[in-house]
């Protein structure tokens, strides 16, 4: 009981770093990624483990794709699923919603010629157009697999709901979705002490994005049943995974979130 209570008196420390968040998502975003000095294991992003880890895991799920269409990797930020799923697709087209997310993404893909990017809100209304006209402009036509990985649990259920229903054009008949979004069970306060926040102490790439971003909730196969209705999706496959963000208890290996993944192709299929 007195680690449960030790544990709550974050929750002063929590409102004040978080109440400086901007409210506007674009701007929370843009400004979060424009601050951004390094990427990868010892980076500022929190998500970005530096490692191909996490995307072996997802593998034998990705292989059920169809391996001769392009993948769109929604919500790349700067872009380590984008460049990895373009050494198994013939071509990766990175997506975000800040332009300088999509800068970076730029940046450290130099070089590799199967990965495009684009700025795109893929709950806008013309989100499926933007999608084809990047894809267009990479050299490809018609449908398109989709990887989403850590983007629909920051979205609020109308945010979930229009993301899926512009996926619906880009999947078409012949793609598919796969799904892997963060899941963790309990309060935003477990979640924080979980990747080792304390009273004291706050992991830096922890803080950075407690203090510039939305709160973020948790996707699992409730939400997914929701924002992906059975009138437009079939769910091909579901089940629990594990999200990895970089280290931060331990140099060595990266920490671990309880996560969800999905795996769906369209009525249309």
């Amino acid at each position: 009981m007195f680690s449960a209570l030790k544990k709550y008196l974050l929750i002063p420390r929590l409102i004040r770093l978080s109440s400086a968040a901007p409210k506007d998502p674009l701007t929370a975003w843009d400004r979060y990624w424009g601050n951004v000095r390094s990427t990868g294991a010892t980076g500022d992003v929190l998500w970005d483990s530096g490692s191909a880890n996490e995307l072996t895991g997802y593998l034998p799920r990705l292989k059920q794709l169809d391996p001769t269409l392009p993948i769109v990797d929604v919500g790349c930020g700067n872009g380590s699923f984008t460049r990895l799923l373009a050494q198994h697709f013939p071509h990766a087209l990175g997506l975000d919603y800040s332009a300088n997310a999509v800068d970076r993404a730029r940046q450290e893909a130099a070089g590799i010629t199967t990965a495009s990017f684009a700025v795109c809100d893929m709950t806008a209304p013309d989100a499926a157009r933007t999608v084809a006209t990047a894809l267009e402009a990479a050299g490809w036509t018609g449908n398109a697999n989709v990887f989403i990985r850590g983007v629909l649990h920051v979205l609020d259920r109308s945010g979930q709901a229009a993301l899926a229903a512009n996926l619906v054009p880009v999947v078409g008949s012949r793609g598919g979705v796969f799904l892997a979004e963060t899941n963790f069970p309990g309060t935003p306060v477990d979640y924080v002490s979980h990747l080792g926040a304390t009273r004291k102490s706050i992991p830096a790439p922890l803080e950075g994005a407690i203090r510039g971003l939305p709160m973020p909730g948790r996707f699992g196969a409730v939400q997914r049943a929701r924002a992906f209705p059975t009138a437009d999706w079939n769910l091909v496959e579901e089940g629990s995974t594990s999200i990895e963000t970089r280290p931060l208890s331990n140099p060595s290996s990266p920490d671990l979130i309880p996560g969800y993944y999905a795996l769906l192709r369209t009525r249309q299929s």
